[in-house]
């Protein structure tokens, strides 16, 4: 069960993320986003937005193998392309940061395909899903079962 609603005990703060969400929307690929927030979703290990993320590609019509070759994308094979895995790539470094943060191995593989407003999109839109990660996660938000959301 959820421990709270974030949107309703925190509008503010809530809607800052959310315009966060419109810029990542008007500014990335749809592809693109959706497989990044999936892979980014696995690293975290939130199992609500790897399912909401599964679904929303699927219905703007993204294969499915193509979304679960995110999962793993270091073994996709064709599945993704280099500029995909550029930013799936980017997304583990982002995500992880760690010591090594994110290297100039990965920032100019990502270079080599995208401008310096592209990329710019994508570490914005790496941050937030990462955030979104962190709400649901924190509130422990599950991917809805019912009658609108069925296990098929």
């Amino acid at each position: 069960m959820t421990r709270i609603d974030i949107s309703r005990t925190n509008r503010l703060g809530y809607a800052a993320v959310i315009g966060m969400e419109g810029h990542a929307r008007s500014s990335v690929d749809k592809r693109l986003l959706e497989l990044l927030k999936i892979r980014a979703s696995v690293l975290n290990g939130c199992t609500f937005c790897v399912d909401m993320h599964m679904t929303d590609g699927l219905r703007a019509g993204i294969p499915q193998r193509v979304l679960v070759a995110a999962t793993a994308w270091e073994h996709a094979g064709d599945l993704l392309d280099e500029r995909e895995k550029a930013v799936l790539a980017l997304t583990d470094a982002v995500t992880r940061l760690g010591e090594d943060a994110v290297s100039d191995e990965v920032w100019d593989r990502a270079a080599a395909h995208f401008d310096d407003g592209e990329l710019g999109a994508l570490v914005l839109a790496i941050a937030t899903i990462n955030v979104w990660n962190r709400i649901a996660i924190a509130t422990r938000m599950t991917p809805p079962v019912d009658a609108k959301h069925p296990v098929v």
